[in-house]
Order: structure tokens, then sequence, then C-alpha cells
């Protein structure tokens, strides 16, 4: 600071004085928290309502009862307390994609529409979320379009292609984490439910069920992992899946 000339700095302050008042000026608007737009406990009934839908959504394969319908009418009736457009429009459009849901065969989009919603509606501001309403009509718009779709989808030769090379990948970690002493069961079933998850959106059925099987096999010797026996029967249906999605694209 010494080399510089205090002519110039005094130059540099005054330049800067305008800048440094209005941020000054700022400040205490910056400091104050936004209202909130509902009531603390309504928020956290939403809150805990999209948990409740977002356990029954992945556990739906897994459960005999479905919850999804109970959970889905229970968001709903919350956003008709709410009365706010935007969020019963999502309501009704997730209503609306859980009958299409049960009539059987649904398409793809569907299915991908649905998780999308769900992992956003887990956001833990809530309807306090900046951009919950631009969020609410984007969901709500793609849970209508894909409900009342009835084409039937096509197989993409490109799309099957890139499933098949991201596929080995996941295929990779799984083989990685049985190999570690003791294997690593989380790594496991998180990324064979992902793989299982990666088949539904695209309808490939068989890489789905067994994928989801290998899961279930893991979650049901998670003791025994470092056996070899287990590791063995592991290693067989990692065989069989890599098989499976290999004729994907074949």
């Amino acid at each position: 600071m010494g080399d510089i000339p205090e002519d110039d700095l005094e130059e540099s302050r005054a330049a800067l004085a305008p800048t440094l008042d209005a941020t000054a000026a700022l400040l205490p608007w910056v400091e104050k928290s936004r209202p909130p737009r509902f009531a603390t406990q309504l928020n956290e009934r939403w809150l805990e309502a999209c948990k409740r839908l977002e356990e029954a959504w992945s556990q739906r394969h897994d459960s005999v009862d479905d919850g999804v319908r109970p959970a889905v009418f229970n968001l709903y009736t919350i956003a008709l307390e709410i009365v706010d457009s935007d969020c019963l429009r999502l309501g009704e459009a997730l209503a609306g994609a859980v009958d299409r849901l049960e009539e059987g065969d649904p398409p793809a989009r569907l299915i991908a529409a649905l998780t999308g919603t769900i992992e956003c509606l887990r956001d833990p501001l809530g309807l306090e979320h900046d951009a919950f309403a631009e969020r609410a009509r984007h969901f709500a718009k793609r849970l209508e379009t894909a409900a009342s779709s009835s084409d039937i989808s096509q197989r993409s030769p490109v799309l099957d292609r890139l499933f098949v090379s991201e596929a080995h990948e996941q295929l990779d970690l799984l083989r990685d984490a049985l190999a570690t002493l003791p294997p690593d069961a989380y790594v496991l079933t998180s990324e064979a439910l992902k793989l299982a998850q990666d088949a539904e959106n695209l309808e490939i059925w068989g890489v789905m069920h067994l994928a989801r099987q290998f899961a279930n096999a893991v979650r049901q010797g998670a003791n025994e992992l470092d056996e070899r026996a287990a590791r063995e029967d592991l290693l067989a249906l990692l065989d069989t899946l890599e098989r499976t999605i290999d004729a994907v694209a074949a």
C-alpha cells in the first residue's frame, strides 16, 4: 500500500463509494428473511406426506399392499387445505397418474414422470421453496401428459445401447463391491436398485426383475456376504444379469 500514491487511493475510494453505499443500503433487506407463505404446521404436514409418498413409491414392488394410492390421496387432501392453484393442480395430476398406473402396463414415461415428481417433492423446504410454484406446474404438466398418452412406447436402439453401456458400469461397481472383504452391502443394494429403476424406466422388464432379485438376495443374506457360498450365488446372479443386459442391444 505504501507504494501507491495517496492521490490514487483517494480516487479509488471515491470511485468505489457509490457501490459501497448501495451495498450497505441493501444489507438490511438481505438479512431480513422472507415471511413464510404458508402456516408452518401445514408445511410440516406436507413434508411428512411427501416422505410417506416417497417411501411407498420406493417399496411398491416389495410390499403386497399398495401404499402409493393412499399416500397420493393423503397429499391431495393437504393440497385441498392449502388453497393454492399450483399445489392443487399437482395433487390432481398425481391422483390421475395413479389411476392410470393401476390400469396395468403403464408407459415408461409415466413411471419416469412419477419418479421425477416424487424425488422433487422431497425438497426439505417443501412449500416454502422459492421455485415451488414453477416446479409444481412443470411436474403437473408432465404427469398430465404422461397419464393421458395412449401411445405404445417403441424401443429405441440408441437408448438401448446407452442403457447397456451404463448398465455395464453398474455391473463393474457391483462386482467390485462384492469382491471387497467384507462385501459392501450398501453399494450392492443401492446400485442394484438403481439399475432396476433405469430398466423400469425403459420397460426392460427382465433386467428390472433380475436387478431387484439381486438386491433382495443381498438384503436377505446381509450377514453372510463374507462367506464364499453367498458370494458365489451373487456372482451367478450377476452373470445372468449381464447376459440379459447384453441381449437388450443384440
